[in-house]
């Protein structure tokens, strides 16, 4: 963790931990990203991961500081990641208010998430994923222009619900039909229009 010029701006690299588990300080601050990408996940006693969300330029996270409840995941930086430190007692009303309306998205989102995993088959799932990854900063362009998404297979897994090893099958599948071509540490998307295709798929 770098502290940048601003004393309550805070810069982390890919794969440093902002937040642990567990209870709050009175004076833990609330999160606001305002560069790069990053994961709220949970991770079980035996080791396995859930992405819950994923926190791009402008939103919050840290929010249980607000009523002191218990944190049960860990906030990691994804990509190079820049995030503003916010004293939640000394919130402007408009900041506030922006505060709620994103925390509502979110909680949106995350009810998408959990009818993704209960009504749709892995593969659907990950086409999801790979096209909501588009927009956000592990996104990138090959050389051909087609975009091209930075991420592990274990990244991915841990984003759609499942594991490694499946979710490698089901890459392999998407290539072999000609959606994606996948590399080390990168997918390219081939077929946008087919990817969304099977995304609103429900199997």
């Amino acid at each position: 963790m770098l502290r940048t010029q601003s004393r309550d701006t805070l810069a982390f690299a890919p794969g440093e931990v902002i937040l642990y588990p567990g209870v709050p300080g009175p004076k833990e601050p609330l999160y606001r990203v305002r560069q790069g990408l990053v994961r709220i996940q949970h991770v079980d006693e035996e080791g396995n991961a859930l992405t819950l969300r994923f926190v791009r330029p402008g939103d919050f996270f840290g929010e249980e500081v607000i009523a002191g409840s218990e944190r049960a995941y860990f906030a990691e930086a994804m990509t190079p990641t820049t995030v503003e430190a916010l004293d939640p007692a000394r919130l402007e009303p408009e900041l506030f208010k922006e505060l709620t309306q994103r925390l509502v998205l979110a909680l949106h989102q995350g009810y998408r998430r959990i009818e993704r995993l209960v009504n749709q088959r892995l593969k659907n799932r990950i086409a999801a994923a790979l096209l909501e990854f588009m927009e956000t900063d592990v996104a990138d362009r090959d050389p051909e222009g087609r975009p091209l998404i930075r991420l592990t297979h274990d990244d991915l897994a841990a984003a759609v619900g499942s594991v490694r090893e499946t979710v490698t099958k089901v890459i392999g599948e998407l290539a072999r039909e000609g959606y994606i071509k996948s590399g080390y540490g990168k997918i390219t998307l081939l077929d946008l229009k087919g990817l969304e295709e099977l995304a609103r798929r429900k199997e």
